[in-house]
């Protein structure tokens, strides 16, 4: 049987895929709507964790900026008139000295909470549970001590699933008032995601059923015509939710992923994107989408045809629908370029996203506009009167970009994260401001934004040509260090992903690398081991920069690597950043590869430039 992929089978999701809440939304990030007024003075804090295979080792450079994040929020330093750093009291309650000033307001009431990227397999035979518990993690709290485990077992306030940072012990029972201890058990939560997940990750969509999502559903079913409904509510997500989310605390989304989100819309065949069972492969697109994604006649095959020509090559030679070789659809990378390569887009619009975070109403599973949990009292008998706005909500995107497209540039042109300017030419260092990411590049380039993403819309590729998702090696240079591109067969080696290398033919599937960076410590991959990037594949030689050379060649030498891994690796990711762009001020863009990893007391260490810029921002909205 033939299944339709055109129209509202291929449209359709819960919440009307985000599109019945329509607002717009302003740089400033008001929504379009009149948000109350108010300074927070408390922090709700969500991390979301790509927990698929290869994410260990980002995982751990979480870690590592854990406390110099909680420290900077918690007991933010001194500073004199010049903004120099004078004193660092003993914690956040104690005062400053004389002519000294906290550099930001402290936080002493905070909720931290983890959820993962891991969302199943929205119907399909994709991520199921019996492979691994952490397929279907479903936007839950996460508090495990291992990725294996079906509940969670470290402890968190009251067994309710998140931290709580009580610095002035006015809870009852009182929350942690240690910040070594409260690190200590983030880090453990953090290092619990683990990277046995699902392949399909959608850091977006989870982060919308767990903080907006009026309905999110409890199982998905597939009914008549093999269209897949969500069913029934789950109650887990609406009680986390509702005790994790103050509605008059700033709200803090830090996300880390090394690929582009891939949040599959719920309900109708949208599934099939994700189908796995049977070596199932997707239909052929109409040659038209090869050239415009955006022309009316791009569709599958297998949709209606009415109103386009004949396109031959549609036709298969059963006289079906033509469907795509294994070569054509590899499984790992359905989520990739679906417009051009299927027909059809399965994932929800970013617009979804941009509305979660801005709008007072949003769709609930029927099409109905109802209050936005973001900006609604959950519980009417908390005593709190106020709720937030748009103003008091701030999203992070820790993702696939080389962290030189983010940083602040020198008097050279040169990225620097210790020595950059600032739009006023201060020598700050760190990494661009929105109005900076929206400005011109120095040097009479775009702005960084057409720089890292291009035009999504238009299907207009980023500028700098190691932000492109391509199987094939790529070409030229990064607009802003001029690092050229080094083809597999060639001599070379750049500062930005290394080199590009040879994707294996068949169905496993793979994408040239947006940027690379070292390995805190190397592993084997002998015996295909699992998250392993330098696994031997028979009839193909290994020649991923990620991969140690053989002997002691040099890792400019194209010759064969070994199956011992020194790098790690990350793909461009662009959906995470369109939702930071369209943010405005409210979105703060990081870089997964770090600049440096061997000076841990500079400023440039590890995730501590995107940690900073997350902290300036908290320094105006607290």
């Amino acid at each position: 049987m033939e299944v339709s992929l055109g129209g509202a089978d291929a449209s359709s999701g819960a919440g009307g895929a985000g599109g019945a809440a329509s607002t717009t939304t302003s740089a400033s990030g008001t929504g379009g709507w009149d948000p109350p007024q108010f300074t927070p003075d408390k922090v709700d804090l969500l991390f979301v964790v790509d927990n698929s295979g290869s994410m260990s080792d980002k995982q751990e450079m979480l870690r590592l900026a854990l406390a110099d994040f909680v420290n900077g929020m918690t007991n933010p330093p001194c500073v004199d008139p010049t903004g120099s750093t004078a004193f660092v009291p003993g914690n956040g309650l104690s005062p400053c000295p004389a002519g000294t000033s906290r550099a930001r307001t402290p936080v002493h009431d905070m909720h931290i909470g983890v959820i993962s990227s891991s969302l199943g397999g929205h119907g399909s035979g994709a991520c199921p549970a019996e492979t691994s518990p952490s397929n279907v993690d479903m936007a839950h709290l996460l508090a495990r001590s291992d990725p294996s485990r079906l509940e969670n077992d470290l402890p968190t306030y009251l067994d309710k699933g998140f931290l709580v940072w009580d610095a002035n012990g006015s809870r009852t029972p009182a929350g942690d008032s240690d910040p070594i201890e409260l690190v200590s058990k983030l880090g453990a939560i953090v290092e619990g995601v683990g990277q046995a997940g699902c392949g399909f990750e959608a850091p977006l969509e989870s982060f919308y059923r767990f903080l907006v999502d009026p309905e999110p559903y409890a199982t998905i079913e597939i009914g008549d015509g093999a269209a897949a409904v969500p069913v029934g509510i789950d109650q887990t997500v609406l009680q986390q939710r509702t005790e994790f989310l103050r509605p008059d605390s700033l709200l803090l989304i830090v996300m880390l992923s090394d690929e582009s989100d891939c949040s599959i819309k719920d309900g109708g065949v949208n599934y099939f994107v994700a189908e796995t069972r049977n070596g199932f492969r997707l239909w052929r697109p109409r040659s038209e989408c090869a050239t415009n994604p955006n022309d009316p006649c791009c569709r599958p095959c297998s949709a209606d045809q009415t109103g386009c020509p004949v396109d031959p090559a549609c036709t298969g030679d059963d006289g079906s629908p033509a469907r795509l070789t294994a070569d054509e659809d590899p499984v790992n990378l359905r989520c990739w370029d679906q417009k051009r390569r299927f027909g059809v887009d399965f994932l929800y619009p970013i617009q979804r996203y941009v509305e979660a975070l801005s709008s007072p109403v949003v769709a609930s599973r029927s099409g109905e506009l109802v209050p936005n949990p973001i900006f609604s009292d959950l519980d009417p008998h908390d005593g709190i009167t106020r709720t937030r706005g748009p103003q008091h909500v701030i999203f992070t995107g820790i993702v696939g970009v080389p962290w030189q497209d983010l940083a602040r540039q020198n008097a050279d042109g040169m990225p620097d994260l210790l020595g950059g300017l600032d739009a006023e030419n201060n020598p700050v260092g760190g990494l661009k401001s929105a109005d900076e990411l929206r400005a011109p590049v120095p040097g009479g380039f775009s702005s960084t934004w057409e720089i890292i993403l291009g035009d999504p819309a238009n299907h207009v590729a980023p500028e700098d040509p190691f932000m492109i998702e391509s199987r094939a090696p790529r070409s030229g240079a990064n607009p802003i260090t001029l690092d050229v591109i080094v083809p597999p067969s060639q001599t070379g080696w750049n500062a930005i992903n290394g080199r590009e290398y040879t994707v294996p033919a068949g169905g496993a599937g793979d994408l040239q690398y947006a940027c690379i960076f070292p390995l805190l410590v190397e592993r084997s991959c002998e015996g295909n081991a699992q998250s392993c990037d330098c696994r031997e594949i028979p009839g193909h030689a290994v020649d991923s920069p990620v991969c140690m050379p053989e002997g002691t060649n040099d890792p400019a030498d194209p010759l064969p690597r070994t199956t011992t891994q020194i790098m790690a690796k990350a793909y461009p990711g662009l959906r995470e950043l369109e939702l930071l762009q369209r943010l405005g001020e409210r979105g703060v863009a990081g870089s997964i590869c770090p600049a440096q990893l061997a000076d841990t007391s500079s400023p440039d260490f590890g995730y501590r430039p995107i940690m900073n810029a997350v902290l300036d921002r908290l320094s105006t909205a607290l």
